[in-house]
């Protein structure tokens, strides 16, 4: 064997030795070593597809509210000149409700609530844009009827009969 055959095989050996332990790894400027992002594929699975179940009929918690008619009949000769009223009662079912009638060509609207205590008894009060006003005070035999009286701010006198 040559003498420079001899030394390239040496010099392999040494290096082949030498480097045998050693990794390459890059260094950037900050002196941290940099490592390339490895190229991993994302697996990406369906969405499962969950199917709801129907909902089952509950009764609602929340009251609805009724809308109940309410009739005026005249009980003085004041009333009688105008003769039988119609309105409308809504009963939120809260104590309160909304109360509307015309009179003579005037829409009179206002509310009605019940007096505290837990009573079916309450009072009603509505207004018209000509300033005519009424006073009611009525008594619920249950949520959808009752009876009570009202005046009007002109001297008539009428009996309502509310709802059924």
């Amino acid at each position: 064997m040559s003498s420079t055959s001899r030394r390239g095989l040496v010099a392999g050996a040494l290096a082949a030795v030498s480097l045998s332990g050693c990794y390459v790894v890059p260094i950037g400027s900050d002196g941290m070593a940099v490592y390339p992002a490895a190229a991993v594929p994302a697996v990406v699975a369906p969405a499962p597809v969950y199917a709801a179940p129907a909902p089952a009929f509950a009764p609602s918690s929340t009251p609805i509210p009724s809308t109940m008619n309410a009739r005026l009949y005249p009980s003085n000769d004041l009333a009688a000149q105008t003769g039988m009223l119609s309105g409308t009662v809504t009963n939120l079912m809260t104590g309160k409700g909304v109360f509307q009638l015309a009179y003579q060509g005037e829409l009179l609207s206002g509310e009605a609530t019940r007096v505290p205590g837990g009573e079916p008894r309450g009072v009603a009060n509505a207004y018209g844009s000509h300033g005519t006003f009424m006073n009611c005070a009525y008594r619920m035999t249950t949520p959808y009827q009752g009876t009570g009286t009202c005046r009007l701010s002109t001297g008539a006198l009428y009996e309502v009969h509310i709802g059924g």
